[in-house]
């Protein structure tokens, strides 16, 4: 199980720029094909820019063509949670951190094998780690 991240508000602007806050914190969404990691190729690491808890695998990315980073399955088993969101007229499955409860997109299962699972991601929710750096 994931340790628990815990930050006052006030903490959590300190360490975020406005739409990170605004996405990380306040369930928001960046415009499709406006992220820094929707084409991106480079192998590596993606980390929750809330905590910098391991999530999602550049192996496990792929391009969806929906304009945001798309992975087919979580690091590894629990450092993600879902939740129903039922905002905006729609009924959808919300992806959140684990150790911070950051919100980070949504899940659908329109995804490729071997998990059938889009893990649609927005990129400011995310801190890629370049493989290089990780040897």
């Amino acid at each position: 199980m994931a340790e628990r991240v815990k930050k006052s508000e006030e903490e959590w602007r300190e360490i975020l720029s406005e739409e990170e806050y605004e996405i990380l914190r306040e369930k928001g969404t960046e415009r499709a094909f406006t992220g820094r990691y929707w084409n991106e190729k480079s192998p590596g690491l993606y980390r929750c820019r809330g905590c910098g808890a391991p999530l999602f695998s550049s192996d496990t990315k792929y391009d969806s063509g929906s304009g945001w980073p798309s992975f087919y399955q979580p690091t590894e088993e629990g450092v993600v949670v879902t939740e129903t969101d039922r905002s905006h007229f729609m009924v959808r499955t919300e992806v959140i951190c684990a150790s911070c409860r950051s919100h980070l997109g949504h899940i659908f299962p329109d995804g490729p094998e071997p998990t059938g699972m889009r893990y649609c991601i927005n990129s400011a929710s995310l801190t890629l780690e370049p493989e290089e750096e990780r040897s």
